[in-house]
C-alpha cells in the first residue's frame, strides 16, 4: 500500500484539522477533496490552481474617471481617536 506515518488531529476554530507530516512533501495553501468510504479518508490535492486577479484585463477599462480637483483634497481637522481616548503622544 505504500509508507504509513502518523498524524494527529485537533480543534481549529469551528473544524477539527489534521496536521500532515513534512515527510509527505505537502505544500501550504494547497486545496484539497476528501471523500470518505467505509469508515477511510482518501485526501486527494484539488488539481485547478486558485484563480488569481489579472490588472492586465482592466487596465485602461475605466476612461471616464477624472482627477479630484484640489478643492476637494481638503479635509477638516477632527480629533483623532487616539486623543480621544487619553493616548500620549510618547509612544
Amino acid at each position: 500500500m505504500g509508507k504509513e506515518y502518523r498524524a494527529k488531529s485537533f480543534k481549529s476554530g469551528n473544524s477539527v484539522a489534521i496536521r500532515m507530516p513534512a515527510a509527505l512533501g505537502i505544500e501550504p495553501d494547497r486545496e484539497w477533496t476528501i471523500v470518505e468510504k467505509d469508515g477511510e479518508y482518501l485526501v486527494r490535492e484539488v488539481d485547478a490552481p486558485r484563480r488569481r486577479f489579472n490588472i492586465e484585463k482592466v487596465a485602461g477599462s475605466a476612461t471616464n474617471l477624472q482627477l479630484i480637483k484640489p478643492e476637494d483634497r481638503l479635509f477638516e481637522e477632527r480629533p483623532l481617536r487616539w486623543d480621544l481616548l487619553g493616548g500620549s503622544d510618547d509612544a
